[in-house]
């Protein structure tokens, strides 16, 4: 219905110098990963749902997109990320992956598309892959758990990131959304897990909610990168949800670079109020 859709295009039309040089950066892959950690360098991650918002995130720089089960809270209101499906997941991966250019875009496996049978594992990391785009896959869970899935994942090719630490599909399990790793049998556990994660040949892993003194101490045990969220500034990377960045988020480990979701309500309100007044349209936005 509308005539011009070239200001949503995923390289934009701007004259941005800076695009122009990130144009030419090589992309990020899983091995890249790896490589900035080498190098002590830290890397970047920022959840997308769209088309629009990845490609911002990308244009601004950033090292990997993920297209998170947090889904099921940001965008599509659910209590939890319990009732994330497969098919929500691709309908969303599809969407990231025409914005995306230079990120790695990595999906995450939703509850029960891994838990159930390797078979089943395989072949939903792979939809994510050969359907939606991704470039690798993220599960939640230690290797005594899960090693099995994750090994038949590599076999297929498809890079692996782990997920320790607070781990929101295992809510019910471990008594809600708790900072784990606070006691020392449980911090040990952490350390072993991370290790074990690193030996089954994961590219990367995420530590949620865990003591910053912990984290940093996995962190420099590991050869893999860490990528913290409320995990403190010693893990090798971070990673946040993009609406908790905008003005949605307030908890402790977030941090509101604009208040965009002030913004849009304002244009909403104006709008409206426009409307109603009979101010939009005006002459200007109409043909003869």
């Amino acid at each position: 219905m509308l005539l011009n859709r070239s200001a949503w295009s995923p390289t934009g039309t701007g004259t941005d110098s800076s695009r122009f040089e990130k144009a030419s950066v090589m992309p990020v892959s899983a091995v890249t990963f790896r490589e900035r950690k080498e190098r002590g360098e830290k890397i970047a991650v920022l959840t997308a749902y769209d088309m629009p918002t990845a490609a911002l995130i990308d244009e601004a720089g950033v090292d990997a997109i993920l297209v998170g089960d947090s889904l099921g809270n940001v965008v599509a209101g659910m209590e939890n990320t319990l009732g994330v499906t497969m098919d929500m997941m691709l309908h969303h991966v599809k969407m990231v992956r025409t914005g995306v250019k230079h990120a790695l875009l990595i999906a995450d496996m939703p509850f029960l598309s891994y838990q159930v049978s390797v078979t089943e594992a395989v072949r939903n990391a792979g939809r994510l892959v050969s359907e939606g785009g991704a470039q690798a896959v993220k599960l939640e869970g230690p290797v005594s758990r899960f090693g099995d899935v994750i090994s038949a994942i590599l076999r297929a090719s498809i890079p692996v990131m782990g997920h320790l630490g607070l781990t929101p599909q295992s809510i019910h399990q471990i008594g809600g959304y708790k900072v784990q790793g606070r006691d020392e049998a449980s911090a040990r556990r952490l350390r072993e897990d991370a290790l074990q994660l690193q030996e089954a040949g994961c590219f990367a892993a995420v530590l949620e909610c865990v003591p910053a003194p912990l984290a940093t101490e996995i962190s420099q045990s590991l050869t893999i990168p860490t990528i913290g969220i409320g995990a403190g500034p010693g893990c090798d990377g971070q990673v946040l949800v993009c609406h908790d960045l905008l003005g949605w988020g307030k908890t402790r480990f977030t941090k509101t670079y604009a208040d965009a979701r002030g913004v849009m309500r304002g244009a909403f309100e104006t709008y409206v109020r426009e409307v109603k007044e009979n101010t939009f349209p005006g002459p200007e936005h109409g043909y003869e």
